[in-house]
């Protein structure tokens, strides 16, 4: 019997996401401009694929197609722990790859893998903060490598061993955010990683003091939980730049490849748009918080 208690946090979550209502504003509306700049180069749509790994699993060269759908979409594409060969075969589809990288115990093995996305031509790399971990078992042990939490000094260190911007995942604090912002940290992924830790606080509740607390130069992009055009309004009106989507693609890419992700991506796209176009938002900079009201019941 699971002795945790319910409900999950991502079912939180999810439940946070749909008890916030839009106001509707039609006068002076027009077809809004969805595109989203994110070190300096411009994409379709704050929309990017999830830090995703194992994607082999779904589909041959999961993690490829992954890549191309984002760039047929015109959108960013991040990548999770996996083989050097496969951050180079992501590459080759001409995508712009966040790498992601876990918090090994053998530091020397991140900055093997900063180098080598150096190599490949990441649009930027950073780190998953959050799953140190492991519920029963102390330290996580991830396909035989065991992880360590990251100290603020050793995050300095990383930042600066690297001209690419540095991006870390797992935030849901301010805390948190401000040492990234410390750190010389470009961008943070609010994110509870799908509820490592049950009643982790929803992160579009987090969104707002976390925006505050790092002003306004720092990108955020918000995940878990983010399914639609209307959630991702809903996390840029709280403060995010953009959102990560990840298991709503699985199936996507398992029917119809970088195809299916590429449709699936443009389909979020439209529906933010039409969002955008139905409360009266002309561009990205325009969502913003007094549009969303809390329902009460």
């Amino acid at each position: 019997m699971d002795w945790r208690p319910t409900p999950s946090s991502d079912l939180i979550t999810r439940q946070y996401l749909d008890s916030l209502l839009l106001e509707v504003r039609h006068i002076d509306a027009e077809i809004p401009d969805t595109r989203f700049i994110c070190f300096g180069k411009a994409f379709s749509a704050p929309i990017t694929t999830g830090a995703l790994s194992h994607l082999h699993r779904t589909r041959e060269n999961g993690m490829a197609e992954m890549a191309r759908g984002a760039f047929l979409a015109d959108m960013l594409a991040f990548s999770g722990m996996g083989p050097e060969s496969e951050l180079e075969s992501m590459a080759e589809t001409g995508a712009s790859v966040i790498k992601i990288i876990k918090t090994y115990q053998d530091r020397e093995s991140i900055s093997r893998k900063i180098r080598h996305a150096e190599s490949c031509g990441a649009f930027a790399v950073g780190m998953d903060i959050d799953h140190a971990f492991s519920r029963g078992k102390g330290y996580d042990c991830i396909d035989g490598m065991e992880m360590r939490p990251l100290q603020f000094q050793e995050l300095k260190d990383f930042v600066q061993s690297t001209a690419l911007p540095f991006v870390i995942k797992g935030v849901l604090s301010v805390q948190d955010a401000l040492k990234c912002k410390e750190a010389g940290v470009k961008a943070i992924v609010v994110s509870h990683h799908n509820g490592r830790l049950d009643y982790s606080v929803p992160p579009l509740m987090m969104l707002p003091e976390i925006r505050r607390a790092v002003g306004p130069e720092m990108v955020i992009f918000a995940d878990c939980a983010i399914e639609t055009g209307l959630d991702v309004f809903k996390a840029i009106a709280l403060g995010a730049n953009a959102c990560s989507i990840g298991r709503p693609l699985m199936g996507c890419l398992k029917e119809n490849g970088a195809e299916g992700i590429a449709n699936h991506m443009r389909r979020i796209q439209s529906d933010l748009s039409y969002t955008m176009a139905m409360t009266c938002c002309h561009t990205l900079s325009e969502i913003s918080a007094d549009i969303l009201h809390k329902r009460m019941y």
